[in-house]
């Protein structure tokens, strides 16, 4: 454990999500936190996240749904402090399955219920009193489920306060920063050299850099078992949409944004993606279009959607599905986040991870979570 006279000096690698929560938690504790990132903040997955806060359904761990519970708790204490309301709305989640599937739902419903998350199942006419915007003709006969609780939050000005947290309690960003490695002497973390050349001594590093982490810690002989897909996300010119809670479908997942436009996304249309060898990525008009229909099948009036701007690229999704978080046994000091749901996560694992660095002592909360238990 650290004595209070020590001030841990703390690398962390990414800008999304996740690494400006956690370094923001650190300087609040009082870290020397330098964050760098290789392009701008917010320019990876952060940046392409439909962004649904939840924990819905029941085919996860129970530790895991503990921690998303927390994770969307603390999104309701920021609201409180923050002035958030424009980009952090917790107006509900409706889903539904296709017509005739409804038995993973029922089951999921009923798992739900058992366990006190709010949940309520709809008929197709009761859709339009608890969550306007929505085609009553678009629901199935079996109905849909309403989680009330659930919401949705806009990462990139959420990033831009963290950021913001993070430089007025004294830490240090470094945007542009190109690909950063991780240099190891002996077998503890030594520092943080840049791809501008510059090294960063620390006593600690935070690889919080999404779909790379796993690539990064290999070269340290650490397996972490990785299933990340490609994902795109199409987001339409406002439109002024009544649609307040966001919608998962059998053929697209959709929210509203702050400035009265949607984005949305699906499986089917990410797996339509032309990855190149290069690490560029094709989207073609059509897979676009397709999404765009989909989205107004399932709104109020099936308004015409147009493009404003799309993103494409990889989505964090470790190999087992739950989160890898925390230290590695094999190289002191270095710690990683690699988890799908960053958005649901990412306060709460940020408030771990700097309690964690700052203290020396391991949260039970995380104890499930750990890069070890791939050994």
């Amino acid at each position: 454990m650290r004595t209070p006279a020590s001030r841990p000096r703390v690398a962390v690698v990414g800008g999304g999500v996740i690494g400006v929560s956690t370094a923001a938690q650190l300087a609040r504790r009082g870290a020397d936190v330098v964050l760098a990132t290789e392009g701008e903040l917010a320019d990876g997955a952060s940046g392409r996240s439909l962004s649904w806060l939840n924990s819905f359904g029941g085919k996860r761990s129970e530790a895991y749904h503990r921690l998303r519970l927390l994770g969307m708790d603390r999104y309701r204490t920021f609201a409180t402090r923050v002035p958030s309301s424009g980009y952090l709305k917790f107006d509900g989640g409706l889903t539904w399955a296709a017509p005739g599937a409804a038995e993973s739902h029922r089951a999921a419903f009923a798992h739900m219920r058992r366990n006190g998350y709010d949940a309520e199942w709809l008929t197709r006419d009761e859709v339009a009193r608890w969550t306007p915007g929505v085609d009553p003709d678009a629901i199935p006969d079996e109905g849909a489920i309403f989680n009330p609780g659930e919401g949705w939050v806009d990462l990139v000005p959420l990033v831009r306060q963290l950021a913001d947290d993070l430089t007025a309690a004294g830490g240090r960003i470094l945007t542009g920063a190109g690909p950063a490695s991780v240099v190891v002497e002996g077998d503890r973390v030594a520092a943080v050299r840049t791809g501008a050349g510059e090294r960063i001594d620390v006593d600690t590093v935070l690889l919080a850099t999404g779909a790379e982490v796993p690539g990064t810690v290999r070269q340290f002989g650490v397996e972490i078992p990785d299933a990340t897909p490609q994902a795109l996300l199409v987001r339409t010119t406002p439109l002024g949409t009544d649609l307040r809670a966001t919608l998962n479908t059998p053929r697209v997942a959709l929210r509203p944004t702050p400035d009265g436009a949607l984005v949305m996304d699906s499986d089917a249309t990410a797996a339509e993606v032309i990855a190149h060898a290069d690490g560029t990525y094709e989207v073609k008009d059509s897979t676009v279009e397709k999404l765009l229909r989909e989205a107004s099948a399932v709104l109020a009036g099936h308004p015409r959607l147009e493009l404003d701007s799309f993103g494409v690229g990889r989505k964090p999704i470790p190999g087992d599905g739950e989160p890898v978080l925390g230290e590695l046994d094999e190289v002191a000091g270095l710690f990683v986040a690699f988890t799908h749901s960053g958005a649901t996560l990412a306060l709460i694992v940020g408030e771990l991870l700097a309690e964690e660095i700052t203290t020396g002592e391991r949260s039970p909360l995380l104890a499930a979570f750990r890069p070890g238990r791939f050994r």
